[in-house]
């Protein structure tokens, strides 16, 4: 268990969950910039996301490079001292509150896809950006897509090395996947309210709820001491625990919804009640982050050595590639 899967779940045992809006700094681009930057970048970022007061969002899911996300095919082009970044970016958290991005482009299509990716730190004020917020389920609108028209980027904005980008994306998707798996409250849904509503409603009288109640219990205590003591790969230890807890989180959810019952689908006023909510939001639990068929083709391949997917278009210049 490192230092960091530590630090969340004491917050969450203290019910002081870290705001999901720091999540992206505070877990994933802080960790990057600490082991991918220079000191000059360490120096200008690192201060603002640890006081919290420089918003930062990911540009790298794009509309046609989710799952495949080394297939993107936003271009950074060289310009003078700098680059020129067009493109479009999807489902990326908060940016239209970010000050800064971590951003995935393309600067050379002549190789295979995942050795002609570079990573760059983008202002978010800069000319040619457009954030376009997208309204979810919830009713929340913290998923937006970002339109990148004829960016300018300095030279000293690259984070890590020229086309060695998905060493940074990967380096940076263990650490999501380890934060979005440290724990039920982190995930945003927790057992104890199911537990207090149980108790509440008189559903706890109820053998058959006490039951599950009692295996989602044994379950989550399982995942954190499992959690704590892997050995394995620190990108398959991400895959498994985000596996387990995204699928846990969904149960969880669920069961709360159930227990609620009628109160939970029909309300008075402009916000539905905390069971309909924790429902509708952790749908993406086990979606964000990557799948959970990318986490199990991962756990395949990694921890029980199976024999990797085929790829017709593995080698191939991303060029000629087809795409979507």
């Amino acid at each position: 268990m490192t230092q960091h899967d530590a630090w969340l779940s004491e917050l969450a045992r203290a019910q002081a969950v870290l705001p999901v809006e720091h999540f992206v700094p505070l877990t994933l681009i802080g960790p990057a910039i600490i082991e991918w930057g220079t000191d000059e970048q360490r120096e200008r970022y690192l201060p603002g996301i640890a006081t919290g007061e420089d918003m930062w969002c990911q540009l790298f899911s794009e509309p046609g490079a989710g799952s495949d996300l080394a297939s993107l095919a936003t271009r950074a082009v060289p310009s003078g001292n700098g680059w020129v970044v067009d493109g479009q970016k999807v489902w990326s958290s908060f940016a239209d509150i970010s000050r800064y991005a971590m951003l995935l482009a393309r600067t050379d299509p002549d190789v295979p896809k995942n050795a002609g990716i570079t990573c760059f730190l983008l202002d978010m004020r800069s000319a040619g950006v457009t954030v376009r917020p997208l309204r979810q389920m919830t009713g929340s609108e913290h998923f937006c897509e970002v339109f990148l028209e004829g960016v300018e980027l300095p030279a000293d904005t690259m984070l890590g090395a020229l086309n060695d980008g998905w060493r940074v994306t990967l380096s940076t998707l263990t650490a999501e996947r380890s934060g979005l798996s440290s724990d039920s409250a982190a995930s945003g849904v927790e057992l104890d309210p199911v537990l207090a509503l149980a108790r509440r409603t008189g559903a706890w009288a109820d053998e058959v709820v006490r039951d599950r109640l009692a295996a989602l219990i044994a379950t989550e205590r399982a995942l954190t001491l499992t959690n704590q003591r892997f050995e394995v790969a620190p990108d398959a230890k991400g895959s498994i625990t985000k596996l387990l807890q995204s699928e846990l989180s969904q149960r969880i959810s669920e069961l709360g919804f159930e227990i609620a019952g009628p109160a939970g689908a029909c309300w008075d006023g402009d916000s539905e009640p905390a069971e309909t909510h924790a429902l509708l939001d952790s749908r993406r639990l086990t979606v964000a982050g990557g799948t959970s068929e990318i986490q199990r083709n991962i756990i395949a391949e990694r921890v029980l050595g199976l024999d990797r997917e085929p790829d017709l278009e593995r080698g191939r210049p991303w060029r000629e590639l087809r795409r979507g």
